[in-house]
């Protein structure tokens, strides 16, 4: 009796096995690092309900050449050294042949290199640190904007449309994401010619901030811009409508200005504020309203452009995999190199130029709250609406 249970068992595993390898070699195994613990979870957590909903979509139309795609998502907890420990783990023990995510720049940075040693191509979507596609690693792609040039599209706005600003005040979030947004964004504001009558830091979660505003309006500036995330820039916003600070034009950058919960907590003291912005919704590429509003049906909650560049970024992995001459990481690699299609977050195609290869180039967009709406105003070929300059004094609205 005991021999019969034995082969009987051993029958069950070795099927097992047998089907466990059928199952195996209809899959493809694709890594994504992001941030779901820590304090950046909240952006990773959007970027990963995104993959998912990417791969689920993927996998239902047939997956790739009839394989299904399994997707494989490690936690960085916002750290370098947990990304690293993630990268190797999904590289040596769960043999993935491209990867994707990429949060923050700096845990991108200490990951990128363990991919490029592993010849193992990796698609960032999103840290945005300009050396990331500056090493002549060819196993390194970017999907997203690189940071300096978030301010390319505000700066021709100048140009063509705001020529009178001349004076600039800058606050900016004690981060170093904030202060290397503001020494960008005083880099092109010199470049225009602008005199920096202010810069000043504040920390984060701060909650007054009249005596920085008062020092602002004070010096009476053209152009107020403000580097901020989360609450910081409500109440930004609100307490500058308190003390009736007037400047021709207020633009905000981060997530802060250009997210829903902005308009919600800021009220209408959000009116004909402008923001650099990476995507919305509304942004004229096909499909991009379509995602944001199946995101929501299935998740209850907002996305942004966080998320529209990991759902992106999955269908060009997608794409790849799908021209691929063989399932490796290097014909992975190659495929991913003659991309040339469009997604949600706008047009891919990895190109070179000044220091970066395999570069993804797409602008920044304009955006400005009008009518409780955020609006693309500009580069002006791609906005379905008309900006409004100057932003109307409080007193006059």
């Amino acid at each position: 009796m005991k021999k019969i249970t034995v082969g009987i068992t051993y029958f069950i595993l070795l099927i097992g096995l047998t089907l466990g390898s059928a199952s195996a070699a209809d899959r493809i195994k694709v890594g994504v690092i992001l941030p779901l613990t820590g304090k950046l979870a909240k952006f990773g957590e959007i970027e990963n309900k995104s993959f998912l909903l990417a791969v689920d979509e993927i996998n239902a139309a047939g997956g790739v050449n009839g394989k299904q795609i399994e997707l494989i998502i490690e936690d960085t907890s916002g750290r370098s050294d947990v990304g690293r420990s993630a990268i190797e783990k999904l590289i040596k023990q769960d043999r993935v042949i491209v990867i994707g995510g990429g949060y923050s720049s700096t845990v991108t940075w200490a990951t990128i290199a363990i991919a490029q040693q592993n010849a193992v191509p990796f698609l960032v979507n999103t840290g945005s640190a300009d050396r990331i596609t500056e090493q002549g690693w060819e196993y390194i792609f970017r999907l997203n904007q690189p940071v300096s040039e978030y301010f390319g599209t505000f700066k021709s706005f100048v140009q063509e449309v705001a020529s009178d600003i001349k004076t600039l005040a800058i606050l900016h979030v004690n981060s170093g994401f904030g202060a290397y947004e503001a020494r960008k964004f005083i880099k092109h504001a010199e470049e225009l010619g602008l005199q920096i009558v202010l810069q000043q830091s504040f920390e984060p979660n701060t909650t007054d901030f009249r005596p920085s505003l008062i020092s602002v309006k004070a010096r009476e500036p053209d152009l107020v811009c403000m580097i901020a995330n989360g609450m910081d820039a409500s109440f930004l916003m609100r307490q500058s409508q308190e003390l009736e600070l007037s400047p021709k034009l207020f633009i905000g950058n981060a997530a802060g200005f250009s997210l829903p919960d902005f308009q919600k907590k800021a009220g209408n003291a959000s009116e004909y504020v402008y923001s650099i912005a990476r995507w919305i919704p509304s942004a004229p590429y096909p499909g991009a309203q379509e995602y944001h509003d199946k995101f929501v049906a299935k998740y209850g909650i907002a996305t942004d452009y966080h998320g529209a560049q990991a759902y992106a970024a999955m269908h060009v992995i997608a794409d790849a995999l799908k021209r691929t001459e063989t399932l490796t990481a290097q014909g992975v690699r190659n495929a991913l190199a003659k991309t040339d299609m469009m997604t949600v977050f706008g047009p891919v195609k990895f190109v070179s130029y000044n220091k970066k290869i395999q570069q993804n180039q797409l602008p920044t967009l304009l955006v400005q709250w009008i009518n409780s709406e955020l609006a693309i105003v500009w580069p002006k070929k791609i906005a379905p609406q008309k900006y409004i300059y100057p932003i109307p004094r409080w007193k006059d609205r």
